[in-house]
């Protein structure tokens, strides 16, 4: 019982004492707790629930809904750039040591409110998976995607209740700037062929995601050499070790898919190979081909694949650039 007396009185005194206390009171905020809940909830939804309900129901084709959600994801991460910059990185923020203003000021409270929408944001990021489900895309909702959205609402937690701004917003600034650019993207390619045959340079978000990770490390692990600002060195050591794991994962992702590539096949047969997926323009001869083939009137699980237009391939550019893993 004193153990547990003493852990508790431990977790107490961490949570009302040590944090900030200008977000104590906000939505979620009063423990990670619920946080945590939402999070696993999402896993099993998008690994378990999801596919059950799916089975027998054929998929949706959300193009429209596609091209609105990216669209309200690139506003949304637009204000959430713009807040970052004004609340701080363009209004005196010191790239070198920047300690948190836990003041009631103007600017102070509008940078903690800035990190706590950046932290709802990592919510609205669930609907990229729901959205791989429900079109039955279970190719695309690895573990690694489902373990990359689930655990960044947790991880952001963190931030909003003990140093929402000052040296760690950096992260949401560079990531935010990103998400304009990854969700317009994404809105692009879900609007059909006649757009997705000017996105020549899709992999070049994967380079920018790569170039961002780089600048968060560099940018947190100073403060392990000097940190004149007296900055949580904690939170340095988590955001740094964040960035690096990731860097390493796109790194990775980047060579398999466009270092290493395998040369293209001929031109007439149109296949492209994206994350495991054949994807082309529709081929009405080999869909005749294989429908005769199956007395049934059921064609191949093959010719699923290769049937898909090309706007379908959204999903799977989706999961190359954000995810940065290759499902073989």
């Amino acid at each position: 019982m004193d153990l547990l007396t003493s852990v508790y009185g431990g977790w107490r005194y961490l949570m009302d004492e040590l944090s900030d206390p200008r977000t104590n009171e906000w939505p979620l905020m009063s423990s990670p707790f619920p946080t945590i809940a939402i999070s696993l909830t999402y896993a099993y939804l998008v690994k378990v629930l999801g596919p059950r309900l799916m089975e027998n129901r054929k998929p949706f084709q959300l193009r429209k809904v596609l091209i609105v959600y990216n669209a309200i994801q690139v506003v949304f991460s637009t204000w959430l750039f713009y807040e970052a910059c004004v609340a701080g990185w363009t209004a005196g923020y010191s790239i070198r040591c920047q300690p948190v203003d836990y003041t009631r000021s103007e600017k102070g409270l509008r940078m903690a409110r800035g990190c706590w929408w950046y932290y709802f944001s990592k919510f609205t990021e669930f609907f990229d998976t729901f959205f791989f489900v429900m079109r039955k895309r279970y190719d695309q909702v690895s573990t690694l995607h489902v373990i990359h959205h689930g655990i960044m609402p947790v991880s952001v937690w963190w931030g909003v209740k003990f140093t929402p701004g000052g040296h760690s917003s950096f992260f949401g600034l560079l990531n935010t700037f990103v998400h304009i650019i990854m969700y317009a993207y994404y809105m692009l390619a879900a609007m059909g062929p006649k757009v997705q045959k000017y996105l020549w340079w899709k992999k070049y978000l994967t380079v920018l995601q790569m170039i961002q990770f780089v600048m968060v490390m560099l940018h947190a692990f100073q403060l392990l050499i000097w940190n004149p600002c007296n900055y949580p060195i904690a939170f340095a050591y988590f955001i740094g070790a964040h960035a690096l794991m990731f860097y390493f994962l796109f790194s990775n992702f980047y060579k398999r898919a466009y270092a290493q590539r395998k040369p293209k096949k001929e031109k007439d047969e149109k296949l492209i190979l994206a994350n495991g997926n054949i994807e082309s323009e529709p081929n009405k001869n080999l869909e005749a081909s294989l429908s005769s083939s199956f007395p049934n009137g059921k064609s191949s699980s093959f010719y699923q694949a290769v049937g898909k237009t090309v706007e379908d391939s959204y999903s799977a550019t989706r999961h190359r650039v954000y995810v940065g893993s290759v499902n073989n």
